[in-house]
Parts: C-alpha cells; structure tokens; sequence
C-alpha cells in the first residue's frame, strides 16, 4: 500500500461489521429449519443452502455502498471486479455444520490488499460472537464483551491443542502419514470446528489448525484475526495463505515452525 493509496481502516472495520449484520438477518432466519440443500459435486457432497447465496448477495452490497470499486470473490457468485483490493467472502462456512444445526459455522469476510489479508472477521450469530482484526489489533466481541484476542502463547508441540475439520480431509497415503504424525506429537486434537476453530485459536482456547485443500475465501478472512492476536500462520511450503492451499495455523512462530518441520518430515 501506498500514499497514493490510501486505506481507512476504520471504514473497513464498519463495513466488515454491517456487511456481518446483514448476512446474520438471512442465515439466523433459515438456521435450524426445514431448508432444501443442494449439492454442488457431481461426485461427493459439497452442500449449499439458501442461507449461502442469500447472505453473500446481502454483503455484497454492503460492501459496493462504501467500497464500490473494490474487488470481490465470493465462494456462491464468483469473483467480480480488479485491482490492488479484494473482498473474500464465505457466508455459511460450516455449511455442513449449519444443516446440522450445531452453531459452528460462521460468515467470513476478508479484505486483501495485493493478495494478503491484512483485515478480516468472522462472525457466528446464533452465539452472538464476533472476532474482528484490522492491521494492529483483533478484537473477540459478544454482547457487552469487547476484548483484545491473544493467542495461548504455546511453543512447544507436547502441550498443543490441535483442530481440523476431519480426518478424512488427509485423503491420500502421505496426508494419513502427516495426520498421524501431528496426532502422536501433540496432546489432544477435537474435530469438525471449521472457520470456529480458527478463531478459538487466535482467542487463546487452541494451539493449532492443520487443514489441507483450502480455498482462498476458506480462510483469507481468518488469517489477519490470528496474526494480529499473536499468532502465525502458513501453507505447509511456508508460503502466505491468503490464497488457500494446504495450511496450519499456530498459536506463536515457534510453534508454526515446529509444526512445518513435522509436516514437511512426514
């Protein structure tokens, strides 16, 4: 970023927030009742709802009131528009959780600028909790609480707290190699989390996210939220994960490095 282009972050932070507030009047509506899902795989299921497309139209236009010459890839309706600043939206992430009606999906949005995320939230609204992070902070906020995230501060891979959404993502003979590795080195792992555990992780509550196959609107708007409260994150080369890919997320940059090193020797 530069002179030239200037950001105000504040104006960013608002439109994250009312664009979550929209989304949250369509999905709360629609959760935990009777909802026609489709299915986007013609081979396996990769669920779709009402509640994705119509909360991702709704913080679309949010963010062309105030941004409207930005760019926007969204996982319902594509990408539309160019330039130095993107939006990267999930509105259901956790569809299969959502259908589920168990209250660990949430909406993502991220913002980038020249492809990393620098601001981003997630929101989940039938808790009613937000994190938000914008370039020096990340913020937990639910009802009157609004508190600084901060990672656990974990170092050593013995003691680590570890998610991933499920086993069976680690699909081929190496990846069940690597899962093994990570689940013998570390002291508990919990599944089926999606974008929550990312962010109970930049809140303190666990030390690692270790995902593969993920796509950009997966998890560019959580990657801010963990490094701005303490934490680290990467594709499993080492390189930025806005884009997607394979990734882990750590609670410090030790931590991170420990975690690359099993992977990369598994």
């Amino acid at each position: 970023m530069t002179a030239a282009d200037p950001i105000d972050f504040a104006r960013v932070e608002a439109t994250l927030l009312a664009a979550a507030d929209a989304a949250a009047a369509h999905t709360l509506a629609l959760f935990r009742t009777p909802l026609a899902v489709d299915n986007k795989l013609a081979a396996g299921f990769d669920p779709v709802t009402e509640a994705d497309k119509g909360a991702e139209t709704v913080i679309r236009a949010v963010i062309a009131e105030t941004f409207p010459d930005h760019a926007v890839i969204g996982e319902e309706w594509g990408s539309s528009g160019e330039g130095r600043f993107s939006w990267i939206i999930d509105p259901v992430d956790g569809t299969r959780a959502f259908i589920s009606g168990a209250p660990v999906w949430g909406t993502l949005i991220g913002f980038a600028v020249d492809g990393v995320a620098v601001a981003g939230l997630m929101s989940q609204p039938f808790i009613g909790e937000s994190f938000v992070a914008v370039p020096g902070r990340s913020r937990y906020r639910r009802a009157a609480v609004d508190q600084a995230n901060r990672t656990s501060g974990l170092t050593e891979l013995g003691s680590a707290r570890v998610f991933t959404t499920t086993p069976k993502l680690f699909d081929t003979p190496q990846m069940q190699a690597l899962w093994a590795a990570v689940e013998g080195a570390t002291r508990l792992q919990r599944f089926g989390m999606d974008c929550y555990g990312y962010a109970l992780l930049a809140a303190g509550h666990a030390d690692l996210v270790i995902e593969p196959y993920l796509n950009t609107y997966d998890i560019a708007a959580l990657v801010p939220i963990i490094r701005e409260a303490g934490g680290a994150i990467a594709c499993w080369d080492g390189s930025e994960p806005t884009g997607g890919g394979n990734v882990v997320a750590a609670a410090t940059p030790e931590l991170l490095e420990r975690a690359l090193a099993l992977i990369n020797a598994a």
